[in-house]
């Protein structure tokens, strides 16, 4: 069975790229917090206090690295969890992927003020992690 309908492949190392994708979007929403609260380099030399006084989008997108950040160590060991316990890595692959475009809308979501919508898909990309452990449950049982 291909995951998410063929386009990615039933290997590993799809997984386990999506974790990296994973880890590397609380980066993306920092530079979008900065590009959007205008940082300049003399704001590098205390950049955490630049960006808890930014407003709108660039507070927005702030938050949205720290939830990312939040819930990352719960998506990277239901992954592996996953693997040890041999769910089928189509499966794997389709919760993961899956778990990153949700992240992706999140972000979206977060950063357009769309409250509601983005704590639908905060409950979604959870629901991603929490099959992950299920399945692992079930396989191991």
């Amino acid at each position: 069975m291909n995951a998410l309908f063929g386009f990615i492949p039933d290997t590993a190392a799809a997984a386990i790229w999506a974790m990296v994708v994973a880890s590397l979007m609380p980066l993306a929403f920092a530079l979008l917090a900065k590009m959007f609260g205008g940082f300049n380099l003399v704001d590098n030399a205390h950049p955490r206090n630049f960006l808890q006084q930014t407003t709108g989008k660039a507070a927005r997108a702030n938050a949205a690295q720290q939830n990312s950040y939040e819930t990352l160590p719960v998506f990277l060991v239901a992954v592996v969890v996953a693997m040890l316990f041999f769910v089928p890595q189509a499966i794997i692959n389709n919760l993961a992927w899956l778990y990153v475009i949700i992240r992706i809308g999140y972000g979206a979501a977060y950063i357009t003020n769309l409250a509601t919508f983005r704590s639908i898909l905060w409950g979604l990309s959870i629901a991603c992690c929490l099959m992950l452990f299920y399945l692992a449950i079930r396989v191991s049982a």
